[in-house]
């Protein structure tokens, strides 16, 4: 008997189940890559968006039981070494972190973990009424920038709302994609009198989440509303305790928006996101700031990251109109600050005198009923007299009072602003602008003021978590304003009706 052929036969056989393997078939299980940080949509207007995506090795984060880093830290004044319990003994820009992993972890596998991968996106999208898809082109994600990517859509009907798709692909032939389903609805023309609806939340610390399974409770109590849109001011992760390097910055990212009620939500409502200090490098931060308190972790490191992480247009100071009754102005208040320590006067700036100029040209071109400013930061207060890096404190009171007196001179303008730890409506007795802070994310990460330090300014005080709601919307024929404060739980505080 010929024994070759039967040998040939094995050959062939075990060669197709090695491909298999390594490559995967159409019948068999899913290989990745996956989509574990979710997705995001961002930069609304009434004809186009932004849609962000990150491919993941692993379809889930790694769990609790994986453990985190710790960091110790060397007082090179002092030549102590003492971990994160320590008492403060000085300035912490004299602190060199040392961060040590549990035995056998990286950065890649401690608790939250969820390690990037290549391949490629595409996002299908159609308005709810019609019948067929629309899908862009295949792009590859970059591995230079954690493994996203950000595919803008144009073209888009306003006033609608759209689903989109957002597929994924190894870049083989005969893998299958892995595909998260989500949804945006685009913004009013400027013509179009229409309701609008949108929530506004900061401080979002990953020790402070609230919801039982992970993540946070304002998420489903924003959800009840239907938004039609989400801002976050700023803070969305804190880099300061263990964000010591470029990759535990992205891991800080990757560990935040791949808890459960952040993911849920996103894919289902557009954001646009702010940057403040803790998600650039840590409290009180600037250019050019001299500190060994963030390890290997730059300031300009911490910008690339933010632009990565969160869909962004040409820059991160813009303004968007929704309808005929509504424009947002979001400003940038890290990239062009002056430092905190440089005396007040004309020069000492946080805008810088571009965006100044841009945020008071556009207001003035603006013929939206009511405006608002998104800012990170307070412009109106009261603050803390220990704190001297916002527009509400003595060390930028020359141009907080310019800016303050200019929008007070505008109809119908007001101030929402994060950074915060506590919900307040205040208006400033010299020109009458009020301002409406919209407070952190869960009751854990509430403090900082005394509930019972009701000052003049203030209309209302709570230092609790929850969010803002501002609706605009017509009532027999008029325009409207509230401003409406939530619990976590989605139970109304105050409401705040302008008109």
């Amino acid at each position: 008997m010929n024994s070759k052929p039967a040998i040939k036969t094995i050959l062939i056989c075990f060669f197709l189940a090695v491909c298999n393997l390594l490559v995967g078939c159409s019948d068999g299980p899913y290989q990745g890559p996956y989509q574990a940080t979710g997705i995001k949509v961002g930069e609304i207007t009434d004809s186009t968006a932004i849609v962000w995506a990150r491919l993941t090795r692993y379809p889930e984060r790694t769990g609790a039981e994986a453990g985190m880093p710790e960091v110790s830290y060397y007082n090179i004044k002092t030549g102590e070494t003492f971990g994160k319990n320590r008492k403060k003994t000085g300035s912490r820009h004299n602190l060199i972190p040392t961060v040590k992993f549990p035995r056998g972890k990286t950065v890649d596998n401690i608790e939250g973990a969820v390690p990037g991968t290549s391949g490629k996106v595409r996002v299908r999208y159609k308005t709810q009424r019609a019948d067929r898809w629309k899908t862009t082109v295949w792009r590859e994600v970059d591995p230079q920038h954690d493994y996203t990517c950000q595919i803008k859509l144009a073209g888009l009907e306003s006033n609608a709302r759209y689903r989109i798709e957002v597929e994924a692909k190894a870049g083989r032939k005969g893998i299958k994609e892995n595909i998260v389903e989500g949804g945006f609805r685009t913004a009013p023309r400027p013509d179009q009198p229409e309701r609008v609806v949108f929530t506004v939340s900061t401080g979002q610390a990953y020790g402070d989440q609230d919801a039982p399974s992970g993540g946070y409770k304002i998420y489903p109590s924003m959800l009840k509303l239907d938004p039609s849109f989400f801002v976050h001011t700023g803070d969305i992760i804190y880099y300061d305790k263990m964000g010591k390097s470029l990759p535990l910055a992205r891991w800080h990212w990757a560990r935040m928006y791949s808890l459960p009620t952040n993911m849920e939500f996103h894919r289902q409502v557009a954001g646009y996101f702010i940057k403040d200090d803790h998600d650039t490098l840590m409290d009180d931060c600037w250019p050019g700031i001299k500190t060994n308190y963030m390890g290997d972790f730059t300031f300009e490191q911490g910008q690339m990251v933010f632009l990565e992480q969160v869909p962004m247009g040409e820059r991160t100071w813009r303004t968007f109109r929704w309808g005929k009754d509504l424009q947002i102005w979001l400003v940038e208040g890290r990239d062009f600050r002056s430092p905190n320590p440089m005396p007040d006067g004309p020069e000492k700036t946080i805008w810088g005198k571009e965006q100044k100029s841009w945020f008071k040209r556009t207001v003035r071109e603006s013929d939206a009923t009511f405006r608002i400013l998104v800012s990170p930061t307070p412009l109106v207060g009261p603050d803390r007299t220990s704190k001297n890096d916002n527009h509400a404190n003595k060390g930028f009171a020359y141009e907080g009072n310019e800016l303050r007196q200019f929008i007070s001179k505008q109809k119908n303008m007001f101030v929402v602003c994060g950074d915060r730890h506590w919900q307040y409506v205040s208006v400033e007795a010299k020109t009458g602008l009020r301002e409406y802070s919209c407070g952190p994310a869960s009751n854990e990460h509430a403090g900082g003021w005394n509930r019972d330090n009701k000052m003049p300014e203030h209309r209302y005080l709570n230092v609790v978590g929850g969010f803002l709601a501002v609706i605009v919307e017509r009532k027999e024929g008029e325009p409207t304003l509230v401003f409406r404060y939530y619990s976590v739980d989605g139970e109304i505080l105050y409401s705040s009706d302008m008109i």
